[in-house]
């Protein structure tokens, strides 16, 4: 069991700008950098892991992918990757500038896992911090929880010396917001029913409209990773779902849910609708799937025909009978063995020593979620 570090040594190793792993001291042992096993490194993502640099050179996935084969920590690297898209304003899924709840405030969720040491920590619901995978990997560090939420989450951060701010809103993610408020009129739907359409209607049209990336509405990035020793971490962190009920938490933060990893077996993280992931802990079904032998395509699939079966409610189904919204999962094992898996069509992220890559994901079903 690592020892418990103090706020001293937390700021110094891990800033709120990501440190690169390769000049910080952390907890977890360093692997070699020179390696002789016959497992092949790898890391995976959700799509935009192979997108936003934040002015840099390399995205996230490469960034964690260099870090590892340098002889980096794991989860070191693969939260240093994600912090790319947590600073990146462009980036409107996760971190500073993602899309706010109802009331057009940022709240962030994140979770870590780091399979050497079967330790975790997550946060929820956090507001003001930049970069909530930093916050995460501090709880599983320096406590003996696993998951902080709201004012709690954010004093700890600032306990941590990380930097609290009072607005994550950018130009581009208030200006998203009023347009949607715009586009609901609450005031003019007094029935509760009525007014819950109104304001899934208006948000699917800004969708349409070009508004919001399909990929953002939902937010989030998962990220996975193995070095050649066959160590496995996760990561996953999300602005959670746009214009969301305050307060509301998705899967990202939830073990078994947004994020599963398994030292002896390997990881799986998602993207999508959060609730459907919760109802069913795919994550967790993945990876003892995968227990049971399953590659990480097939158990991959096994969890969205589980969640199929369990998708029954009418508002949920498409014209088709099936699920009417996405969901997608980025698995890999700790043989480095990997496989992205969608309900419907999607991409994902890889960096091998070809580099970084974007993938189509193995799909459930044709066609589109709306169909």
């Amino acid at each position: 069991m690592p020892r418990k570090i103090s706020r001293r040594e937390f700021v110094r190793t891990s800033t709120a700008a990501g440190v690169a792993v390769g000049a910080s001291t952390t907890v977890f042992a360093k692997a070699p950098a020179i390696q002789t096993n016959t497992i092949k490194p790898v890391v995976v993502a959700s799509n935009n892991g192979n997108v936003y640099k934040n002015g840099g050179a390399e995205v996230g996935v490469q960034k964690a992918f260099n870090l590892i084969t340098k002889g980096g920590d794991v989860l070191d690297a693969l939260i240093a990757g994600v912090n790319l898209c947590e600073l990146d304003p462009a980036d409107t899924s996760v971190g500073y500038g993602g899309l706010p709840n109802a009331d057009g405030i940022v709240q962030l969720d994140s979770c870590c896992m780091h399979g050497p040491t079967r330790r975790a920590g997550g946060v929820a619901s956090i507001e003001g911090v930049r970069t909530p995978s930093l916050v995460a990997k501090a709880v599983l560090e320096v406590t003996d929880h696993h998951l902080l939420v709201g004012k709690g989450a954010q004093e700890f951060a600032r306990n941590m010396g990380l930097k609290v701010e009072d607005d994550l809103n950018t130009d581009k993610s208030r200006a998203l917001w009023l347009e949607w408020k715009r586009r609901i009129d609450p005031e003019h739907y007094l029935d509760p029913k009525k007014r819950g359409q109104a304001m899934e209607m208006a948000s699917l049209s800004m969708v349409r409209d070009g508004l919001i990336d399909p990929d953002h509405y939902y937010g989030t990035i998962n990220c996975d990773g193995v070095n050649s020793k066959g160590e496995v971490c996760g990561v996953t962190t999300t602005s959670g779902l746009a214009w969301k009920i305050p307060g509301r938490v998705g899967d990202s933060p939830i073990l078994g849910a947004g994020l599963y990893v398994d030292g002896d077996v390997g990881a799986a993280g998602s993207t999508g609708r959060g609730e459907a992931n919760l109802y069913n802990l795919c994550s967790f079904l993945i990876v003892e799937q995968m227990r049971m032998g399953k590659s990480p395509k097939d158990a991959g699939m096994e969890a969205l025909r589980r969640i199929q079966k369990n998708t029954v409610e009418k508002r949920l189904l498409n014209p088709r009978g099936l699920p009417n919204f996405g969901i997608n999962f980025y698995i890999v094992n700790k043989k480095g063995e990997y496989a992205g898996v969608s309900m419907y069509a999607a991409n994902y992220a890889v960096c091998t020593e070809n580099g970084p890559q974007t993938l189509p994901c193995e799909p459930l079903h044709p066609g589109r979620a709306s169909e």
